[in-house]
């Protein structure tokens, strides 16, 4: 096998040194249920490159008994969330997940199909609003609400509303009374993804209705764009996971902020990435204890590598340690973590691998608090996604089965329909241990 793997080794360095075999950052094979995927940009330009390889692949796979983390036979569940002809709905992690027994409530994008619209994501921008699914089974079944009609009236990144049927956010004058109240939800909107500014909405009723526009404050950095990811510590203290821009006012590093009197004031606790030639956002955390905390990060590298990274606080926030990284690869554009403390003491992060070759929903599991992560474990593949894809959200219902929500599309398959759509993965963790 060792052997093997030096041949392969030599004959990739050989025809990338001719030119006939354009990779980058490697040749990483991934193999199980009779699948193979060429991770990042993977070119080959002759017939005889495609047979020597092909060759390769199917030694290794005949010469070992490791399955990469295919759900097979795991009892595993893909269903619909939101799907409409002629739309294009997306980027649940940009929202919110929230959870009361088998009551789930998560935010998205909606807007009409657009396939002349420049870039990756086919929709007509001038369309784009937010929306809410709501659950009362468990994830089978989902009603859709507007946001504006619930109280969500301020523009925002990806939620066109009319200059004549906006509203401005404003500063917040009175306290929240109770962020500890099963009802209680906090989102957070922006104006662009590098500077900003962000704002925010409340509920008490667990988003039957929201409080807002308020203006979230910069801090003196560079300027806020912020999801939603927070951490409810006390009756009137909530920490916030922000991504705020870097110095030339791009895209962006990861802080702690916290208020201790109901929203009215908030510090900047600290840092918890350096400011690089990429960028890190999108952070996904948890609490581990009343010190440590724990926080998985989207991260770009200067050199273009999208991957997830991890950092551990041992003093409520105050200093950050690096760990190793959960996920180190994440594909073509990368994607952001879902990370979910399990009732059985494990974590749980789940990602979306994007390729236009067929995008992927996977998961990880620590047993040590994310110092260490377990094996890849592919939930879904193989129903062509192209890599207009992914950015999850996780919660866990009442039966400890985990839902993951994020978006996805079929466009690869032949004759199948261009339109993105929210869809959730349902399985059981006790199915992985």
């Amino acid at each position: 096998m060792v052997k093997l793997w030096l041949y392969i080794i030599l004959w990739t360095k050989k025809r990338v040194q001719k030119g006939t075999l354009p990779l980058q950052y490697g040749i990483h094979l991934q193999l199980g249920m009779n699948k193979i995927y060429l991770r990042k940009h993977f070119n080959l330009y002759s017939m005889k490159n495609i047979i020597i390889l092909l060759f390769a692949v199917i030694f290794i796979q005949s010469s070992t008994d490791v399955v990469y983390g295919q759900s097979n036979g795991k009892g595993v569940e893909h269903i619909k969330v939101f799907y409409e002809p002629g739309m294009y709905a997306g980027w649940p992690a940009n929202h919110g997940i929230w959870t009361w027994n088998n009551e789930i409530l998560i935010g998205f994008v909606e807007a009409s199909y657009k396939s002349t619209n420049r870039g990756l994501h086919t929709y007509d921008v001038s369309t784009a609003k937010n929306k809410y699914a709501r659950s009362l089974n468990g994830g089978a079944t989902w009603k859709i609400t507007d946001a504006y009609e619930i109280g969500q009236k301020a523009w925002g990144h990806d939620n066109n509303i009319p200059p004549k049927e906006a509203i401005k956010p404003i500063l917040m004058a009175e306290p929240i009374e109770d962020f500890t109240d099963p009802g209680f939800l906090l989102t957070f909107l922006r104006h662009n993804n590098n500077d900003g500014p962000s704002h925010y909405y409340y509920s008490s009723d667990k988003g039957t209705s929201w409080k807002g526009a308020f203006e979230f404050p910069n801090l003196g950095t560079p300027g806020i764009a912020n999801r939603t990811d927070y951490i409810v510590d006390g009756k009137q203290s909530l920490s916030v996971f922000v991504t705020t821009a870097k110095s030339n006012k791009k895209e962006g590093r990861v802080a702690l902020v916290r208020t201790n009197n109901g929203g009215l004031a908030w510090e900047l606790v600290s840092w918890i990435t350096p400011e690089h030639g990429g960028f890190d956002i999108m952070p996904s955390s948890i609490r581990i204890s009343e010190t440590e905390l724990l926080t998985t990060i989207r991260t770009r590298t200067e050199d273009g590598l999208d991957l997830i990274c991890s950092y551990r606080s041992n003093d409520n926030g105050k200093t950050w340690r690096r760990l190793k990284d959960p996920a180190p690869y994440t594909g073509s554009a990368g994607s952001p973590p879902a990370l979910i403390k399990l009732k059985d003491g494990r974590l749980a992060l789940g990602y979306i691998y994007r390729s236009k070759y067929g995008s992927r929903v996977h998961v990880r599991f620590s047993k040590d608090n994310g110092e260490t992560w377990d094996d890849e474990i592919t939930l879904r593949s193989g129903d062509g996604a192209n890599r207009d894809a992914g950015y999850p959200k996780i919660t866990q219902r009442s039966d400890g089965k985990l839902v993951l929500v994020y978006y996805w599309n079929n466009v690869l398959n032949e004759n199948a329909e261009p339109y993105r759509y929210i869809a959730a993965t349902i399985f059981d963790p006790a199915e992985f241990e």
